[in-house]
């Protein structure tokens, strides 16, 4: 499952970033790293961005950047 499917108010566990280069190092410079909580906080209308916590911070990521990003549930 990727960030992207999870719902609102579920908190997940990260497992892997997918991708390569500078996105990944984005992704990761965010603080969302492998092992790493996040609970998904609201989801704009159109599905873009996504709004987590991660770290004690809100955080907004775009679809295609949480895509890349796998989660596993509680």
């Amino acid at each position: 499952m990727n960030l992207k499917e999870t719902k609102i108010g579920d908190t997940v566990t990260v497992v892997r970033i997918r991708g390569e280069g500078a996105v990944r190092r984005r992704i990761m410079d965010m603080g969302i790293t492998k092992g790493v909580p996040v609970t998904v906080r609201k989801v704009a209308p159109l599905g873009d961005p996504i709004e987590v916590t991660v770290r004690g911070y809100e955080l907004s990521i775009r679809k295609a950047d949480a895509e890349k990003i796998e989660v596993e549930g509680k």
